[in-house]
């Protein structure tokens, strides 16, 4: 956000300093038709792109390509054709995959993209500054006036302390409502956040646009040398690098159960009929990161931090349990318990929830009571005027959905709870988070005994429709691991493959359906009416 912002003030500048009018008619409109206009075609290129992952099955050179290409021709659309800020169409339509699409890339293909664009942005920042260093290197350090005159050397330093001092004011003017707004913002974190202002790649972008490269690239250079280097040093002078007590203790915990992996995987791999056995002590010799782990267990919920329920602490736990909850979400995506639309309301409550982790309890629930909840118009079609089929047509669809949000939720929340207890036990902290989250899954479990009450065949077709996804993807890998020990090859595990593949993209866009079972299947299938 705040390097779209830039580019966008940088352009309403230049256009100034080249001669355009700079009265306030001209800024507003300036920056009106670049905000509103970049948002506009950044969501239209969003809904376009994110409706054509649509017809894109488990095929990661696509979606790849799908979101690469996206957005470079959202940005030139933007910039070249529409006139407005094409930095802020890409940000907008970034901020529209993170909001609808982020569920489209699952398992390995989430990991992929996330790689690949990681690469992207490494490989580009890397060209950025190559090509500056060059371009300084060659046309300024060059000439005369910067070689033998010491000017612009100390009018690099003046406008350094000028750029820090400037942050700092800005920081000390907002900060009041930095404090009380948002996230809040205390003074030691005001003091890094006004250290930490590095310039990178887009100053140097701009000023490679412009061609004057001495001052930026030198402020680039004195922010990343001079402030990135001793942030670490104003951490630990603040005190904001050190662990609460609770995350001491699951750190020491986590250490030691470390130790006790590593001789559960020597004692497998430890004694071997060829080569014969090795030596444990030897083995941990050539382990640096297991020195100093042997001793005593430690026990996470023993010790004064047990008690301990400071909200700092409380606020800790909830944060681990949510991104717990989270991941169990993720899994339950890849292993199709789940639909995508259903995944990504079930994230955005969390993400909620985790901004409110400081003042309240666990509230995750919160944002999906809307979804979960049978139709308010549910009482009038209960009258025998409506006939029963079009009672179901008009609900079913509805109670489909929140029937996978109250069982995922349940089913998240309570592996999570396992995880805590496995790490802080029945200790006083861990209670409190315990119950909240018992608390959050009644009204769940209350709206499924109502569904399975008035219409046990949607719960039937959900726990269908699991089991069959679950079922290929069990033979998805059982074709893998064939390939993986040679007993599969070439063609015979591309059919194979293919034809799972097809199963599972059936599934997905035609689902099993309610039917409503009619008279005679009552009949047979309850046992007390059969041998009528």
């Amino acid at each position: 956000m705040n390097d779209g912002v830039s580019v966008v003030v940088f352009q309403l500048f230049l256009k100034m300093v080249m001669g355009s009018t700079s009265d306030w008619s001209f800024i507003i409109k300036f920056l009106t038709q670049n905000s509103f206009g970049a948002v506009g075609i950044g969501v239209a290129f969003g809904i376009a792109s994110v409706f054509w992952l649509r017809f894109v099955f488990n095929d990661i050179v696509v979606q790849i390509t799908v979101t690469l290409s996206v957005s470079y021709f959202a940005y030139y659309t933007a910039q070249e054709w529409a006139g407005v800020s094409g930095i802020l169409t890409v940000m907008t339509l970034g901020m529209f995959f993170a909001a609808f699409a982020r569920t489209a890339f699952k398992g390995e293909n989430h990991q992929s993209l996330h790689h690949f664009w990681e690469m992207v942005a490494f490989i580009a920042n890397t060209l950025v500054f190559i090509l500056s260093g060059v371009i300084i290197a060659v046309g300024d350090f060059s000439s005369r006036k910067i070689t033998y005159e010491g000017a612009s050397w100390g009018f690099l330093f003046l406008l350094y302390l000028y750029v820090q001092l400037s942050r700092c004011v800005m920081v000390g003017v907002l900060y009041p409502l930095l404090r009380r707004f948002g996230y809040g913002l205390d003074w030691k974190e005001s003091i890094i956040l006004t250290w930490s202002g590095l310039r990178g790649a887009v100053s140097l972008s701009l000023a490679l646009s412009v061609k004057f490269l001495f001052f930026t690239g030198g402020i680039v250079f004195l922010t990343l040398v001079v402030n990135g280097s001793t942030t670490q040093f104003l951490l630990h002078l603040l005190r904001m690098d050190t662990l609460t007590g609770t995350k001491k203790r699951i750190l020491e915990y986590t250490k030691f159960e470390m130790m006790n992996t590593a001789f559960k995987a020597f004692e497998n791999l430890g004694n071997d009929e060829e080569l014969g056995s090795a030596d444990w002590h030897t083995v941990i010799a050539h382990i640096p990161s297991l020195k100093n782990l042997q001793g005593e267990q430690v026990d996470p919920h023993d010790g004064c931090e047990a008690g301990n329920v400071d909200p700092t602490n409380i606020m800790d736990i909830r944060i681990r349990f949510l991104n717990g909850v989270q991941a169990a979400y993720w899994e339950m995506l890849d292993d199709g318990r789940i639909t995508q639309g259903t995944a990504n309301v079930l994230m955005q409550s969390v993400d909620e929830a985790l901004d409110l982790v400081s003042t309240e309890s666990l509230c995750d629930w919160r944002s999906l009571k809307p979804c979960v909840r049978f139709p308010k118009y549910y009482k009038f079609l209960q009258s025998r005027i409506i006939p029963r089929k079009l009672v179901s047509y008009l609900i079913v669809e509805r109670l489909e959905s929140a029937c996978y949000i109250s069982s995922a939720f349940l089913r998240a929340h309570r592996i999570a709870r396992q995880q805590l207890r496995g790490f802080l036990g029945n200790s006083d902290i861990a209670s409190v988070v315990i119950i909240e989250s018992e608390v959050e899954g009644e009204e769940a479990k209350q709206f499924l005994e109502e569904v399975r009450d008035s219409f046990p065949q949607v719960l039937s077709v959900l726990k269908t429709r699991q089991v069959a996804h679950y079922v290929l993807n069990h033979l998805n890998g059982y074709i893998k691991n064939l390939e993986k020990v040679g007993l599969l090859q070439g063609k015979e595990v591309s059919h194979l493959h293919d034809s799972v593949q097809s199963d599972l993209k059936k599934l997905l866009r035609n689902p099993p359906l309610l039917k409503l079972p009619n008279a005679n299947d009552l009949i047979t299938t309850n046992p007390l009416l059969r041998p009528l």
